[in-house]
């Protein structure tokens, strides 16, 4: 069977329930056609970079997914027809990620308040700089 990551965007104003209620269809429709689903994560309510269907954030949901093609052909076709989901969109990968994926990653780092690699870096005046 082939691994896909299949990323959804639901409507800005659903709740959190709802956004899942999703996720758990999606999920449903690839077990009912003998796929499986690794792990499913949920980004969050984020801005979009230009407004999709009147909405400037939308919810981010993310599935690992292990599958035949045809699977995924009727996943699709089960999100084109649902309103709640405003964009998708599904990419055939050579391996699954098995840990958390960069926007988990990148989330944490933020809520850390950490800055990379970078470390805290003193400040130059502007006398130091000759100015």
């Amino acid at each position: 069977m082939a691994l896909y990551e299949h990323v959804f965007l639901a409507r800005q104003d659903l709740a959190q329930a709802q956004v899942d209620a999703l996720a758990e269809t999606a999920t449903k429709i690839i077990e009912d056609n003998n796929g499986k689903v690794t792990k499913t994560e949920t980004w969050g309510l984020r801005s979009l970079a230009y407004k999709i269907a009147k909405n400037r954030k939308a919810h981010y949901v993310m599935l690992n997914i292990d599958a035949p093609a045809g699977v995924v052909a009727e996943l699709e076709r089960q999100t084109q027809i649902n309103e709640d989901i405003i964009r998708y969109m599904t990419v055939k990968v050579d391996e699954l990620e098995t840990g958390p994926s960069a926007m988990m990653r990148k989330q944490e780092r933020s809520e850390r308040g950490d800055r990379g690699d970078r470390g805290d870096r003193p400040r130059r005046d502007r006398d130091e700089a000759g100015e």
